[in-house]
């Protein structure tokens, strides 16, 4: 029986490149390789990049081609606080309204920048003051527009209410001064008590 040509062909064509053990054992082999070589050398290339400019290798590198100086610059950058807490004397004198819009306010609201209202101008306090006390320290507080929360002071509660009354009162308000939450609980109770 003889073979015929055209089997051997169809069979060329279902096998694979390997032909042989030793081609297996090769292709293995460099599939292996070539990737470690690859991620040896890149892992050379990122660290010889991490090396500072024109040091000298044998007395101020460190760990990862890093001086001690600037592991110490990384180290306090990674561990650095996240917030602060700040202790205030609490029986300290609070600031007057004036005091706090002279500090904080008067930078948008002396020249009626990006829509604040200016300090003493009635018709432009006028609808603001309608909506109430309340709602204008609120916007105060929280902000309103392009002004941040307490227009970006580090004030008391008590003080941005006085400086939010300082100007209104300016405009044409007449809102009575707002004090210090224990000096009112006391202010209180001296009135109740005058009252017996």
């Amino acid at each position: 029986m003889s073979a015929n040509p055209h089997d051997h062909a169809a069979e060329e064509d279902h096998s694979g490149p390997i032909k042989n053990p030793k081609q297996l054992l090769l292709a293995v082999f460099f599939s292996f390789v070539i990737p470690i070589f690859a991620i040896i050398g890149l892992v050379y290339f990122v660290v010889s990049a991490a090396k500072p400019a024109g040091t000298n290798t044998t007395d101020s590198m460190t760990l990862g081609g890093m001086t001690e100086q600037s592991q110490s610059q990384a180290l306090a950058a990674r561990i650095q606080k996240i917030g602060a807490v700040e202790i205030r004397d609490a029986n300290r004198e609070l600031k007057s309204g004036e005091e706090v819009f002279k500090a904080q306010c008067t930078n948008c609201h002396t020249a009626g920048l990006v829509g604040a209202p200016k300090f003493g101008d009635a018709g432009a306090w006028g609808p603001r003051i309608k909506t109430g006390y309340e709602a204008l320290l609120h916007s105060a507080m929280t902000g309103k527009g392009a002004m941040g929360a307490q227009s970006g002071g580090d004030f008391d509660d008590t003080e941005v209410a006085r400086a939010v009354v300082y100007m209104a009162n300016a405009g044409g308000a007449s809102f009575p001064v707002p004090q210090k939450p224990a000096a009112a609980a006391s202010a209180a109770e001296d009135t109740a008590s005058a009252a017996k």
